[in-house]
């Protein structure tokens, strides 16, 4: 049994220590500081379920665990926070955690009497075990344990409960830090991605406007060479020295006009021995086939 910092092992008792047994064990219930033997020391905890992925939720604890603070505890009334934690893979201030998860720890060495550990004194050490366990895909349970260790007297103080509501308000707030810039990573992400169809789809617009025009400029060119081709097959010139262009398709018509030589005109209707044409400034009439020539 624990008294004070002394440890007595296998009493050998007499019908006379009854009294003597009794008075130290009242004894111990006034002793400030008397701690709790590790073999009997349980510590509640505080456990908390976070709407998470499991290593979204790692990230945030271990942002804490590595964060060097101790918080919801101080050791110096000026000091508004408890700085010079560091986390460690293990401590023997915890038993073997036996159950799922995976467990991180952080610890802070020489505290004196730090606050919110019960009757706590003298100067030891306080830890705090992390402990995560996964609950779904969306759903990731934390478990906090902390507790305080008197190095000379080897008796532990439970927390309060402070240092693990503020241990899991860290946890918290850092949470929804990284689930805030997720999504707005996110966010960015779709604005890029729609920013980027809306320009390949102008592009392709553009692509599909200046294939359109291209092939309109093909068709036209097309168009302009048949064009080019019919008039050159419509056309005819005339031959030196000239001929009379005619009314009407025989040689006793009235001759409406003299055209010199090399006159280009538009054949309108053809017949065996004449052709109707037009001439350049819009007249019409009739000439005879062998009076014309092809343009070269």
């Amino acid at each position: 049994m624990w008294i004070g910092n002394k440890v007595l092992r296998n009493p050998v008792f007499r019908p006379s220590d009854s009294v003597r047994v009794a008075a130290i064990s009242a004894l111990m219930l006034l002793l400030p500081g008397a701690g709790i033997a590790k073999e009997t020391f349980t510590t509640p905890g505080l456990v908390r379920e976070f709407f998470g992925s499991l290593e979204e939720v790692r990230q945030a604890v271990q942002f804490v665990v590595h964060d060097q603070v101790i918080h919801g505890t101080l050791i110096f009334d000026k000091e508004p926070i408890l700085n010079g934690a560091e986390a460690v893979a293990s401590t023997p201030l915890f038993d073997l955690w036996q159950g799922p998860g995976d467990v991180y720890f952080k610890i802070r060495k020489n505290a004196i009497a730090p606050r919110h550990f019960l009757e706590s004194g003298d100067q030891g050490t306080i830890a705090v075990r992390f402990v995560l366990i996964p609950v779904d895909a969306n759903r990731t349970r934390v478990k906090i344990d902390a507790i305080y260790q008197e190095t000379a007297h080897r008796v532990f103080h439970p927390s309060d409960g402070t240092v693990e509501k503020s241990e899991m308000k860290e946890i918290k707030d850092q949470l929804e830090t990284l689930q805030e810039a997720a999504a707005q990573a996110a966010d960015a992400r779709r604005r890029q991605t729609s920013a980027e169809l809306v320009r390949q789809s102008v592009i392709h617009q553009r692509e599909d406007e200046t294939s359109r025009i291209s092939n309109a400029q093909s068709v036209q060119k097309d168009l302009e060479q048949q064009v080019s081709a019919l008039h050159h097959e419509l056309e005819r010139r005339v031959k030196s020295p000239g001929a009379d262009l005619k009314a009407a398709p025989f040689q006793s018509a009235a001759t409406l006009k003299t055209l010199s030589a090399f006159t280009d005109v538009v054949i309108l209707i053809v017949t065996p021995h004449w052709l109707g044409v037009e001439t350049p400034d819009g007249q019409r009439g009739w000439l005879p086939q062998e009076f014309l020539e092809q343009l070269p």
